[in-house]
């Protein structure tokens, strides 16, 4: 694994399906290319991990977005929810898949600071 991290901020929700495959691609396409890549779950963003969403978005003939979900958490990527959305959008912590951490708003701006790249979706 190099040094190298890439940070990928997910602001588009479960109502913007044409802009949720883009982040979780690419991470597991940067962890199999040896970049420590993360997810960041922002405003909106935080609906898309929310228990029993990811299972409703399929487009085309592409997988749903559960699968490209579950296929990311395998390939090692972090995934991190900002815990001020969740209070502005009204969730609780119990309702997101167990896989995500639930962070502070500094954890965002460590892991832009940390990062070799950031990209917004």
């Amino acid at each position: 694994m190099s040094d190298e991290k890439i940070l990928y901020v997910q602001t588009s929700g479960v109502n913007t399906p044409e802009r949720l495959y883009s982040p979780l691609v690419l991470a597991r396409t940067a962890k199999a290319m040896g970049v420590d890549a993360t997810v960041y779950f922002l405003g909106m963003g935080i609906t898309v991990v929310k228990k029993g969403e990811a299972e409703k978005v399929q487009l085309g003939s592409f997988p749903s977005l559960k699968d490209i979900l579950d296929q990311t958490v395998a390939a090692g990527v972090k995934l991190y929810v900002c815990e001020a959305s969740t209070q502005l959008i009204g969730l609780d912590r119990g309702e997101f898949i167990p896989e995500v951490e639930i962070v502070g708003a500094a954890t965002l701006n460590d892991l832009v600071l940390e990062a070799n790249g950031t990209m917004w979706f």
